[in-house]
């Protein structure tokens, strides 16, 4: 057998002499060695192209996520765009309403900042839910402000309203808070420090309590806003109305309430049906008159006049 070897690019040949026994075995093991190297040659290509197929698939996905991603941005930007102008439309309301409350407090001759008819005291009550609660979604939003914009219209209309009726009425007279709470009936308790009629301690009693019949009137003492028109703890089926000024007066123990929240109400009308509702011992009103946020005794109020 005759072998060649190259070595720094120079031919060396020789002639090795050896028994077919010895060299067939050598030549099968050289034969096998050159079919594993083909094999494994041929595998390491097929595991490069699966790699390379993954990888296009993962490219093709990085893609589509890529132009969903770009399609929500846009949808984004055009719903930004319409909230926009939703937004724009509430404020020329809110401008508006404004415009009317200071014209009345000007008619009527009280600092604007004291009639407390604003979104807050409109939607009144403590378990009304915040905008956290409800917007939760772009549509949810949406939907809210839509609402917001129904409820701006019926606070414009009242106060255009209460505009005209202001204007064309003895304001002075209609807004002054005098007289009983009820058409019939008699005074039960007073203002000031009492036995408590539940605990039989001293305790500060912040009103007067007329007593009557159940279901008879309960009427406003003057001309105002409703601010408040459900249950509140200790009160019962409460009515509350801001009359400018700072002045408040508070109706409770209400059987069933006439009136709701944003209501306009005249001196004289009837909010409330005679009841027992809340911490009471039968049916009466406890009427209250608050002077800028204090309870004050309103007994001054009832016995006083108009001028």
């Amino acid at each position: 057998m005759s072998l060649t070897l190259i070595y720094k690019g120079k031919n060396v040949s020789f002639k090795v002499k050896m028994p077919k026994a010895q060299w067939l075995p050598i030549a099968a093991i050289f034969l096998i060695a050159t079919v594993w190297f083909i094999s494994s040659s041929l595998m390491n290509n097929n595991d490069t192209d699966h790699v390379r197929e993954q990888l296009l698939l993962a490219q093709k996905e990085y893609s589509d996520e890529k132009q969903q991603l770009m399609g929500l941005k846009r949808q984004a930007e055009h719903q930004l765009s319409a909230l926009t102008l939703k937004l724009g439309e509430i404020k020329g309301q809110v401008n508006r309403l404004d415009a009317v409350a200071s014209r009345v407090a000007t008619q009527a001759n009280i600092p604007a900042e004291e009639f407390n008819f604003d979104l807050e005291s409109s939607v009144g009550g403590p378990n009304s839910e915040t905008a956290s609660d409800v917007m939760t979604s772009v549509d949810g939003l949406f939907s809210e402000m839509e609402e917001m914009l129904v409820k701006l219209d019926g606070q414009e209309r009242r106060m255009a309203v209460l505009e005209s009726i202001l204007m064309n009425t003895h304001i002075e007279e209609e807004i002054f808070v005098s007289g009983r709470p009820i058409k019939s009936g008699w005074l039960s308790s007073y203002f000031g420090v009492r036995k408590d009629p539940f605990t039989s301690m001293p305790a500060m009693h912040k009103g007067l309590d007329f007593a009557g019949d159940e279901d008879a009137d309960v009427v406003a003492t003057g001309a105002g806003v409703v601010t408040w028109a459900d249950s509140r703890f200790g009160y019962g089926n409460l009515v509350e109305i801001d009359h400018g000024d700072g002045v408040v007066t508070r109706y409770g123990h209400n059987k069933s309430l006439l009136v709701s929240v944003g209501d306009i109400v005249t001196k004289g009308q009837t909010v409330g049906k005679m009841g027992s509702t809340g911490r009471s011992t039968g049916p009466h009103v406890h009427y209250e008159v608050l002077k800028r946020g204090k309870q004050i005794d309103p007994l001054p109020y009832v016995y006083r006049k108009a001028d």
